[in-house]
Parts: C-alpha cells; sequence; structure tokens
C-alpha cells in the first residue's frame, strides 16, 4: 500500500492535496489549522470559506483551493472534540478520513498529506487516533491507487524525536556496528595495511554505555551531580537501612513466586498475565501497541496461538514492559532480541530507554531505512 508516515510539516508537503483539521463554523481554531491558514494565505482562505462554504457539522468535509501552499486542494475535514469517547467521536473521527480520501478522489487527487486528526487541541488520545487513521486509510487503499501520508508534528514529537536520534545512532554504532566489525573481522578490526598485532581493546564511551546499562536506582545519584560538583565528594551516598529497595522482604517473596508460577505460559498467557499485574486494561496495551483488536483477541482467545514477531514486539511496548520482560515474552513465542539485526536494536533502545512510543519508533525505523510497522 502506498502509504507512509513522515515527520515534517505539513504546509510544506509537496502533494497535491493536505488535510486540514477544521471548525465547525466559520473561524479559525489552533494548531494545525491556523498553520494552514497562514501558509495559504489567511484572509483569502477564510473569505473563501466564508463566501463559498459556511458551517459544517463534525465529521464532514470540504474542500477550498491550496492559494500559496505547495498543494492544489486543502481538504478542510472538521474535526470532533473529545469528550469521553461516549459522545459518538470515534465514527465522526472515522468521518474525517473516509470522506476525505472520498474527496480527494471524486476530484482525481493523486497524493494527499493528512495530519493525525484531533490528537492536538482536539483532545482525542493519539494511540486510538493513529488506530483509526490506519483503519481508514488501509481500507481505502485496498480499493484505490492514492499516495497518502500521515504527517506528524508538533512541539513535543519533534523535541522527542531530536532527543531520540542522536543517542540511538550512538546506540546502533556501538551495537550493531561492533557486532558486524566483530563477525568480518575475527573480535577486531585491523585497518587495511598494517601490521598483524594483538588485538586491541577499543576503548568504549563508558559514560552513554553506562547510562543505557545502570540499573534504575542509579538515577536518583544522577539527580545529585549538582550537590557532587559543589562539594567535590564524588562518592555514592550510603543507603540507609530502612530503604526499602534495599531488602527482598514480603512484597518481593510474592511476587517471584507468582513469576515463578507462569514460568510454563506460553506466549498468550504469558502477555495476559503481564497486563494484569501492572493493571493495565487489554485495550489499553493493544491500542498503545497499535494492534489491531482482531489480532489481540486472536492471541487472547488461543493459548497456542504464535504471533508475528513484530507483533509481539510491539505489545511489549504496548504492555510497557522492562527488557528482561520483554526477552522473556518473546522467548515464549521462539523469538529472541537480536544484537545484529537493525529493527531489534532500535526496539531494544526504546525498551531500554522506557520510551513506549509506537509512532515516534515507526519514524526512527523509517528514517533507518527499514521497513515501517504502522504503515
Amino acid at each position: 500500500m502506498p502509504f507512509k508516515i513522515v515527520r515534517n510539516d505539513i504546509t510544506k508537503m509537496n502533494t497535491q492535496a493536505i488535510v486540514n483539521t477544521a471548525n465547525e463554523f466559520v473561524e479559525v481554531g489552533t494548531g494545525c489549522d491556523t498553520a494552514i491558514y497562514k501558509a495559504a494565505g489567511y484572509d483569502e482562505l477564510l473569505a473563501y470559506r466564508r463566501d463559498n462554504i459556511g458551517n459544517v457539522p463534525q465529521g464532514e468535509v470540504f474542500i477550498t483551493p491550496g492559494f500559496n501552499l505547495p498543494a492544489e486542494y486543502i481538504i478542510h475535514a472538521v474535526s470532533p472534540y473529545f469528550i469521553d469517547g461516549s459522545e459518538g467521536e470515534e465514527e465522526k473521527l472515522r468521518s474525517c478520513y473516509r470522506k476525505s480520501l472520498q474527496l480527494a478522489a471524486e476530484h482525481s487527487i493523486r497524493s494527499i498529506a493528512f495530519p493525525l486528526i484531533s490528537t492536538g487541541g482536539f483532545g482525542y488520545p493519539k494511540e486510538e487516533g493513529m488506530r483509526i487513521a490506519i483503519d481508514e486509510i488501509s481500507a481505502f487503499l485496498i480499493r484505490h491507487d492514492m499516495l497518502v501520508y500521515l504527517v506528524v508534528f508538533g512541539d513535543k514529537m519533534t523535541a522527542l524525536g531530536g532527543k531520540i536520534y542522536p543517542d540511538l545512532e550512538e546506540y546502533i554504532d556501538q551495537n550493531y556496528v561492533e557486532k558486524r566489525i566483530d563477525e568480518e573481522y575475527g573480535g577486531y578490526y585491523r585497518p587495511s595495511g598494517s601490521v598483524p598485532s594483538e588485538p586491541k581493546i577499543e576503548k568504549r564511551n563508558t559514560s552513554f554505555r553506562d547510562k543505557l546499562r545502570r540499573p534504575q536506582r542509579a538515577s536518583r545519584f544522577e539527580k545529585r551531580e549538582d550537590i557532587y560538583d559543589e562539594c567535590c565528594d564524588y562518592s555514592e551516598p550510603e543507603m540507609s537501612a530502612s530503604d526499602d529497595d534495599m531488602f527482598f522482604g514480603e512484597y518481593h517473596e510474592s511476587k517471584l513466586e507468582e513469576r515463578i508460577k507462569h514460568r510454563s505460559d506460553t506466549f498468550s498467557q504469558y502477555l495476559l498475565y503481564l497486563i494484569q499485574d501492572k493493571n493495565m486494561e487489554n485495550a489499553e496495551v493493544y491500542k498503545r501497541a497499535i494492534v489491531d483488536k482482531k489480532t489481540f483477541s486472536k492471541i487472547k482467545n488461543n493459548v497456542d496461538y504464535h504471533p508475528q514477531k513484530i507483533t509481539a514486539l510491539c505489545l511489549c511496548v504496548g504492555a510497557r514492559l522492562n527488557l528482561d520482560e520483554s526477552k522473556d515474552l518473546l522467548a515464549r513465542a521462539g523469538y529472541a532480541l537480536s544484537p545484529s539485526d537493525m529493527t531489534d536494536i532500535i526496539f531494544t533502545y526504546f525498551i531500554e530507554n522506557e520510551i513506549y512510543d509506537m509512532i515516534e519508533l515507526d519514524i526512527q525505523l523509517e528514517e533507518h531505512g527499514l521497513p515501517c510497522i504502522i504503515s
């Protein structure tokens, strides 16, 4: 399917049409709506809507020229405000995607870019909004030939991507590249033309590696680095005997016994146990994982169901598992995280750093030239 998720400013997308998150009334809202009006020509676009369109109910769409935009057309989807999920928000949001695509087809539009409708100022939950977008776009593309982009842009997403990317690149270098060198050069790298010598142990970037590998308790010491700088005492403070983290105790004994009881669970059984143990709801997990309900139902209702590896990885993110839990769950389906597989390395990085964001993860896969999950 010609469907891609990209990080970009939708007003700069060089597609035949872009989609705007519009208001019911002849007024300009915040966020995407304002950005598109400014880029297209604020007064000209607003006058066109006032003179030719008028008020439009939620879930409906209308089309205008693109004016000063690179896009020839703007399809305006009147987006629903999310209240509590019981006010018909889902059907209205689905209608925005469905009718936008239908209107594009009627105008022989060959390429179109969508924002993640209603998930900004309109308050729709991001993961659920993404699932709805994928459902409707995928269903449309089964019957139509059109290039569809889902554009993810915003302060939070852009800041997250900028923060992730440098560390992820270094993480890949330290895992994937070193693994390849070990495989190809027998454990050490010798530049072409050099004299054979004893294997050289490469000096690691210990600060970064320590950051990734350090137990969670160390974070409390990181927060006190400013104190150490002032007093020149770089030793870690002694832990108090009253610190509950230092003692196994009845709580941990009980949790360990419970975990041992599940040592022979299948993938399905262990996943459901972990979800319950973390006080999560099934729907919360598969929505965050952006796994469709039908697939999750198969896993839930068949204890011997064997999911695809990519589905299992997504569910590790959806259930907010740590790295040990993820490895354990994957092993029950016959999978392992490989240090020489780029997709596995990216998933490992996200899980180790507790970044449980499938949209950002999918963008990182795209930016590293790997097959996307969502699209």
